[in-house]
């Protein structure tokens, strides 16, 4: 690995396995799981099959004895998603076989790095492998209607017996792999992962999805009921989306009722940088990008200005010189 660089050299084109090795790789989830409710909200095992249809895109998900993957084991699945995507932008080579760092991907995501948190990641994984899905939702253009689990194996690799996980090795569906190639994947804040609750993260996926740049998205609270997948009766439903109003955690969206039983979701623009450090300029952040493809150029940023703070805030004759100059240095190693 280049120090500091966050990247490894590219591995051979005859490699049966992508290495994630990508620092600061940026949040992507796949546009299909993010428009239709393929994972449980419930923090209690889910048994239950699901069967979903709208706008002629049938959705059945049949989980193990382990019950349905949740919306918090998705959290594998993006850490994965962002990885090839980073990769992909910087012109490596890429496969559905991937091998990663546990403690890496649990400090992506915000998860507990304990020894209950390694327990719990074992357990996603054995969720994700084990719910299936039977779907004719279009990936890369194609619609084809068939059956399959959200990963298709993996295998962790100890120290020791009983000793803390030291890489795993995971094989996403060509389903999902074939979204990713197909480049249908957005972008999710980082925030993203400090939301707890559920129905917050699924919220926060249809906005994402609905909304995306767009001043505004209005749905009615059947819709949404329908859309997020909750099992919830939809007056318990309608009440958690009022509390989750009032709490107003969601990143980047404002959520409000309207008469009609209806819903706004509203875009908020994100604040220019003051106090919080030196403003950037949008043209270097696309200098910083292009010498760091596959970099989330606002996290490269935010490091700096965290960089910037602990050593005294020095004054800047020129930010965005002074940024791209710590960028080169970072490269550098």
């Amino acid at each position: 690995m280049v120090p500091g660089s966050g990247l490894a050299p590219a591995a051979p084109a005859t490699a049966d396995f992508f290495v994630c090795d990508i620092f600061d790789a940026a949040p992507k989830d796949d546009l299909g799981s993010m428009e239709h409710p393929i994972f449980s909200l419930s923090t209690r095992p889910d048994r239950r099959v699901l069967s979903y249809e709208h706008n002629g895109t049938t959705i059945e998900v049949t989980p193990s004895v382990k019950g349905r993957a949740t919306i918090h084991d998705k959290d594998i699945l993006i850490y994965c998603v962002s990885q090839l995507m980073a990769a992909l932008n910087a012109g490596r080579e890429v496969s559905r076989t991937l091998q990663l760092k546990a403690h890496d991907l649990m400090v992506a995501t915000n998860r507990d790095t304990s020894g209950d948190g390694y327990t719990r990641l074992k357990d996603a994984f054995e969720r994700l492998a084990g719910t299936r899905i039977t779907t004719n939702m279009a990936t890369g253009g194609l619609e084809t209607t068939r059956g399959f689990g959200l990963i298709d194996s993996w295998e962790i690799v100890r120290r020791s017996r009983g000793g803390r996980m030291i890489s795993v090795t995971v094989t996403l569906s060509e389903w999902l792999f074939r979204a990713v190639l197909a480049n249908s994947v957005l972008t999710l804040n980082r925030a993203y992962f400090q939301l707890r609750k559920p129905l917050e993260r699924r919220v926060y996926e249809l906005a994402r999805k609905h909304c995306g740049r767009q001043a505004s998205w209005q749905v009615s609270v059947g819709t949404l009921h329908k859309k997020a997948g909750s099992t919830a009766p939809l007056r318990v439903f309608r009440a958690a989306l009022r509390k989750m109003i009032a709490e107003g955690n969601l990143p980047d969206y404002r959520l409000h009722e309207v008469p009609g039983d209806m819903i706004v979701v509203e875009r908020q623009r994100a604040p220019r940088a003051t106090a919080s450090g030196p403003h950037l300029s949008d043209e270097v952040l696309d200098a910083a990008r292009a010498l760091r493809p596959g970099a989330d150029v606002h996290a490269l940023a935010a490091r700096w200005r965290g960089w910037w703070e602990e050593t005294g805030r020095p004054r800047l004759g020129n930010a965005d010189a002074a940024f791209l100059g710590w960028v080169k240095a970072q490269e550098r190693g």
